[in-house]
């Protein structure tokens, strides 16, 4: 397996638009190479603004294969958290787990056949809320 093989989340790529519970805007990229991606973030949930950036690939260690998972970290500009998540895409699904996979704080959003919006929403134990996406470019 090569590190940059992210082909499943290239429909991901572009700016979107997020309406609903959060809403803002969040945009993916793949960095030179095509190994990461990052995502950009600018979103208010809860009356609380969340700005930051987040690079998802897989752990490549020297010597090592690269891992199956594929995994992220988020870094928040205003607060400095540092956040992992582990992503999936099967289909047109995305799944994103907060800290290790299958953990109860969980995202799942199905995306259009035409690749143009999602529907989603984050879960967690006591918790959640549900967002729309809507790509803008």
């Amino acid at each position: 397996m090569e590190t940059s093989n992210l082909k499943n989340f290239e429909k991901l790529l572009g700016t979107w638009k997020l309406s609903g519970d959060a809403s803002g805007t969040i945009r993916y990229e793949f960095l030179e190479g095509r190994a990461f991606l990052i995502q950009h973030i600018d979103l208010e949930y809860a009356g609380r603004r969340i700005k930051g950036q987040e690079i998802i690939g897989r752990i490549h260690r020297l010597e090592e294969e690269p891992s199956q998972d594929v995994v992220s970290r988020f870094y928040s500009y205003f607060d400095g958290l540092t956040l992992d998540y582990v992503y999936q895409m099967e289909g047109n699904r995305l799944t994103i787990w907060f800290g290790t996979k299958d953990s109860g704080n969980f995202m799942t959003s199905d995306y259009n056949a035409d690749g143009q919006g999602f529907a989603g929403a984050w879960q967690w134990p006591g918790g959640g809320y549900s967002f729309r996406g809507a790509r803008i470019s």
